[in-house]
């Protein structure tokens, strides 16, 4: 039987997943630089307070909200990677077409990765993105592992960052059609999956 979060714990990730969602709503209509604290207080119904008394700073909270997307992104890619995981270019691909059709389309993905108007939430996945880049790699890590377990740690985690670093860049500074870039990107990571897959 599956264990019950303790109602604090449960009461706390429910206080911090709405006070996320409230700020990714502002987001479709604004740009973060004219999102306020006491905006996304009351989009969520609680105090400007209980934001900083969650969140400690503006700062912190705007690393929150761009973890949280980096880890929504990871589980998409994760179902890309699954879904085609019996040939490497395949799943390669699909994961970055993932990646890049929603930084295309998602308002929030698209503030933080052009920086328009939100200069400071495209600093934490660029000059101060280690925080990010780092956990997305670790879970892309766990992700291929999982899938292709003939790859050593080693060659999962250099595969899982080059694939994240290409994924930012790309996003940040497109350079063709997603599926087009997509399609390139497998092409020169699939053989260095196949051969150390051995297929």
């Amino acid at each position: 039987m599956r264990r019950r979060a303790p109602y604090a714990q449960a009461a706390k990730e429910l206080l911090r997943e709405s006070l996320l969602d409230g700020a990714r709503e502002l987001l479709a209509e604004r740009d973060w630089a004219d999102v306020t604290m006491a905006q996304i207080a009351a989009a969520a119904g609680v105090s400007r307070q209980t934001v900083y008394n969650e969140f400690g700073s503006r700062e912190e909270f705007a690393q929150a909200l761009v973890v949280r997307e980096a880890e929504r992104f990871v589980a998409a890619v994760h179902e890309a990677v699954r879904a085609n995981a019996a040939d490497p270019v395949k799943a390669l691909a699909a994961a970055f077409e993932v990646f890049l059709l929603a930084a295309e389309e998602d308002p929030l993905v698209r503030a933080v990765l052009t920086g328009q108007g939100s200069e400071e939430l495209l600093a934490l996945v660029t000059t101060q993105g280690e925080p990010v880049l780092q956990r997305a790699t670790e879970q892309l890590q766990a992700v291929v592992l999982e899938h292709w377990d003939g790859l050593r740690p080693a060659q999962a985690r250099l595969l899982s960052e080059a694939v994240v670093r290409l994924a930012i860049s790309y996003a940040t500074l497109p350079s063709g059609p997603s599926a087009m870039t997509a399609a390139q990107v497998s092409a020169l990571l699939g053989p260095f999956v196949r051969d150390a897959l051995g297929t």
